[in-house]
């Protein structure tokens, strides 16, 4: 059977795949982005205070996150594709409720810079483990929506932690909000455990219908891969291309403009309306319902055209001009928020269709680890962006640090634009 006869009779292949596999995966993304950011709502919520934390060292405690994320990219990459990526992220939901806990007992700036350091270690092989293992369910023709769905983590978090975590702090305190997600992330570990499969040769559930149109439909897309020039190569020959570290400074600035919005958020929201946390919370869930929206949209038309490319230079392009419209708007409050939600709409946009490149340019042996690294180097640009943002502040000003994010976002733009040809579906063939 080809790869066309397969795709032709699609429409008649069960789907269970769509409930066993993304709900958990979604869920436990979710716990994990609300780990990484809950301290946006700390900070102005008596954090700052009771540790003594500057500006410029809230956005050192907010990016040394992603000092630690470095560490398990490619070996979680890896595992994922030979080994057990669902015991892996069984054990990191272990840590990150841990880690949780204790962050919420913290007495210094210290230990709360160790911990968050340890929170990106633990995190690191997530996203590439997860990302491999929608890769072992689906096949290129859904992978854009199977990304944009997971990836959907970021918006629904948000939605889920800015009201959760205002009122939390609101009614107790700062320290509280650490031990509810702690809490949380022992629930959704059992949960992981009983529900997720590696790949659906493992999968008990699944109808032999739907794992042999998998397992057939998979390989004959390998096969196709096969001999496309950097391709076949192994990770360190792939380093060596362009194209890698092309991927990997899209990703970088896009993770700079990403988190820099994400962790300052709350505390531009509060400067700007000069609301108490629970009302900065309920408004900041705006712009992550607008996320979902982006998301679906543009990982849509992407699937549906095959362009790849456009439909990530593009969100890019509106997310960087909605943050520097945030600023040159600031004296009407409502047009500002206005633009700090349009912000939201494009925040994840470009996210899924990014990540149905690499499987494009490399094979699967290669394009776990591949996800590892360009999504490790990348998000130093989560480091860089929160930092970047407090050192501003205290040296010039809070619109100096959200211009500066506008700027890598538009960057980031225009990199993705550079892309070789057979990023998009409709140029598979081209050299």
């Amino acid at each position: 059977m080809s790869l066309t006869s397969t795709t032709v009779t699609h429409d008649r292949i069960p789907a269970l795949r769509w409930l066993r596999i993304i709900p958990p995966i979604l869920i436990t993304c979710i716990i994990s982005y609300m780990d990484r950011v809950n301290i946006a709502f700390a900070m102005p919520g008596g954090m700052d205070a009771d540790l003594g934390i500057s500006a410029s060292m809230a956005g050192l405690a907010g990016g040394i996150f992603f000092i630690g994320y470095l560490f398990l990219q490619v070996p979680g990459g890896k595992l994922a594709v030979y080994g057990n990526g669902k015991r892996f992220i069984g054990w990191s939901l272990l840590a990150w409720a841990v880690i949780s806990l204790l962050t919420g007992l913290a007495t210094d700036k210290y230990q709360l810079l160790a911990l968050r350091f340890a929170l990106g270690v633990s995190e690191g092989g997530m996203l590439p483990v997860v990302l491999t293992m929608i890769g072992n369910w689906f096949p290129d023709a859904e992978r854009g929506r199977a990304n944009a769905i997971v990836i959907m983590f970021v918006p629904i978090a948000g939605i889920l932690t800015a009201p959760l975590s205002g009122w939390i702090i609101t009614a107790w305190d700062w320290r509280m909000l650490f031990f509810v997600e702690g809490v949380l992330s022992l629930f959704v570990m059992a949960l992981w455990h009983f529900t997720i499969s590696n790949r659906p040769q493992e999968a008990k559930w699944i109808s032999p219908a739907e794992k042999q149109y998998l397992i057939k439909t998979l390989h004959d897309e390998q096969l196709l891969i096969k001999g496309k020039n950097t391709r076949k190569a192994s990770l360190r020959q792939v380093m060596r291309e362009p194209v890698m570290w092309r991927l990997i400074l899209v990703n970088f600035f896009y993770q700079t403009g990403i988190y820099g919005y994400t962790l300052w958020l709350p505390t531009i929201l509060k400067g700007l309306t000069n609301g108490n946390l629970e009302q900065v919370g309920f408004l900041a869930i705006l712009p992550y319902v607008c996320a979902i929206f982006g998301m679906f949209l543009f990982s849509s038309l992407s699937d549906a055209t095959g362009r790849r490319k456009l439909f990530v230079a593009l969100p890019l392009a509106g997310f960087a001009l909605c943050m520097a419209l945030s600023v040159l708007l600031k004296a009407h409050i409502w047009w500002s928020y206005a633009a700090l939600v349009g912000c939201g709409f494009f925040i994840q946009s470009a996210a899924g269709v990014f990540w149905s490149i690499p499987p494009r340019l490399f094979n699967a042996e290669v394009a776990g680890g591949a996800r590892g690294v360009i999504n490790a180097l990348g998000n130093l640009g989560g480091f860089c962006g929160p930092y970047m943002v407090g050192v501003l502040i205290v040296a010039y000003s809070k619109d100096a640090g959200v211009f500066s994010l506008a700027i890598s976002l538009a960057i980031a733009s225009l990199l993705a634009l550079t892309l070789p040809a057979r990023c998009d579906a409709q140029n598979k063939e081209a050299a």
